[in-house]
């Protein structure tokens, strides 16, 4: 089951601090253009690895993501 779509709101959440990519996207929100595949689970087994999430932020910079590093936005009364 696809647990993100096209349009979501998400935000980033890279737990390994020593990830090339912590610093840029940790703790920020963008949404989601694409769901993208490709044949990740055939080395991990784990099907939800097949799909990257093609994630847009505000800055116009796009970026893909795994399940894993998505969550839910938090709330911003700014909205």
């Amino acid at each position: 089951m696809q647990r993100f779509s096209v349009d979501d709101r998400v935000r980033i959440d890279i737990p390994d601090e020593t990830d090339p990519d912590y610093e840029l996207y940790h703790g920020e929100h963008g949404r989601i253009t694409a769901v993208l595949t490709d044949d990740a689970s055939s080395v991990t087994n784990d099907t939800r690895d097949s799909r990257l999430y093609r994630v847009a932020f505000n800055s116009g910079e796009e970026a893909d993501f795994r399940w894993r590093d998505l969550r839910p936005p938090i709330n911003d009364p700014s909205e």
